[in-house]
């Protein structure tokens, strides 16, 4: 019998088209003869809907004819199985799932928030844990919790957007003490939304107006000027991490922008477009270290399933910097795989099959409790209950 994965993607968030191209690459790379594959797409309003059709990426250039064909459903826990059931009065079944691929980027969706409601109705899931997500998704507490256990990160600070507002002064003196040129960015986005190069207090005065209206949350760091950005992506849970290939990223821009990972001019390409070399043009020392570094990242923020890593290397002190990682990469990184020996099917299957062996270990945990102690003779404080009774 085939394992019934839902494939969940799109979703209230600026990166809900990167989510559609990632999500139709791995649906179309996933063994069929092993798999059901059933897409679960969420609109930008939040809406569910699911239908073979959307296995094919050209249906989206419109959405609001793929409204029409596509079914709108619920995802329900009952009887312990998991069902797509129809939006509606009588709730008929659609589908059923065994387990659920979320593919999903951004804010809203890959910070946690998707993964909280597959963990409330206790279906398994492909991915890093709430915690995980969450702390991957925001740069300043990644950025707390790696410098607190020693993982090197740049120089940044970072402040909500009414500090800057209340006290604009005192922010840019505090940027002027870090030094020009800085980077600016929103906080809990990715795919280089709202990002920003300041060499001056007026650029940084432009770009942080740029990047407020993302996030309340604004991070400035420090740019690394004789730069090379490399990534190197991990599969793995807390016991055991696989590095991929590492590659150097190419940009003509300051920084790797949203257009340079995304437009690179053939069809659902995503991250797979980007100009990039692998391996790296790097030492084996720094190799070493990238892959050490990786996996540590990857324990010290709780992270599962595969995640990217992105590194800055200055060139000239040859010191390596951890910038982010990626909880769920655009393209789920399968072109550092491929030259790493494992072809895109296969790390589906990996991430499918290592997501069910951890949710069996985690059934053998203690979550609660069968006694009921509300129901116990003698409890008190109960005052309050006289009411109920009257």
């Amino acid at each position: 019998m085939r394992i019934r994965v839902g494939v969940i993607f799109g979703g209230t968030t600026v990166e809900h088209e990167i989510s559609v191209i990632s999500a139709v690459q791995a649906m179309n790379h996933m063994d069929h003869e092993k798999y059901d594959i059933v897409p679960i797409y969420i609109t930008k309003d939040r809406v569910w809907y699911t239908g073979h059709m959307l296995e094919e990426i050209d249906i989206y250039k419109d959405f609001n004819s793929l409204k029409k064909y596509a079914k709108k459903v619920n995802l329900v826990r009952k009887d312990n199985r998991f069902l797509l059931t129809k939006a509606g009065l009588f709730n008929k079944e659609v589908a059923e799932i065994d387990i659920a691929f979320p593919i999903v980027h951004g804010n809203n969706m890959e910070d946690g928030t998707i993964h909280g409601y597959l963990q409330t109705i206790g279906i398994p899931y492909v991915g890093s844990g709430i915690l995980g997500a969450a702390i991957g998704q925001d740069k300043v507490v990644m950025k707390q919790v790696m410098n607190d256990v020693g993982i090197p990160i740049v120089p940044y600070l970072w402040f909500f957007d009414t500090e800057y507002t209340g006290n604009r002064e005192q922010v840019e003196l505090d940027v002027n003490k870090l030094g020009y040129p800085v980077i600016v960015k929103p906080a809990t986005l990715g795919s280089s939304v709202g990002i920003g190069v300041a060499k001056n207090s007026n650029e940084l005065r432009e770009k942080v107006a740029e990047a407020i209206k993302y996030d309340n949350k604004i991070v400035v760091e420090k740019v690394i000027e004789n730069l090379i950005e490399v990534n190197c992506s991990v599969i793995g849970n807390y016991e055991h991490q696989e590095t991929s290939a590492i590659e150097e990223v190419m940009s003509a821009n300051e920084f790797l922008t949203y257009l340079d990972k995304y437009a690179g001019g053939s069809k659902a390409k995503g991250m797979a477009a980007t100009n990039r070399i692998i391996p790296a043009r790097i030492n084996k020392k720094e190799e070493e270290e990238i892959i050490d570094l990786s996996k540590k990242v990857f324990r010290t923020l709780n992270l599962g399933g595969v995640c990217r890593i992105d590194f800055l290397i200055d060139k000239k002190s040859e010191k390596i910097y951890v910038n982010e990682p990626n909880t769920i990469p655009g393209s789920l990184s399968f072109y550092l795989w491929d030259p790493a020996g494992k072809p895109y099917p296969e790390l589906l299957d990996t991430l499918i099959t290592r997501a069910i062996k951890d949710y069996k270990n985690k059934a053998k945990k203690t979550y609660s409790f069968d006694t009921n102690i509300l129901s116990l003779a003698g409890l008190k404080g109960t005052k309050g209950l006289k009411g109920i009774k009257k």
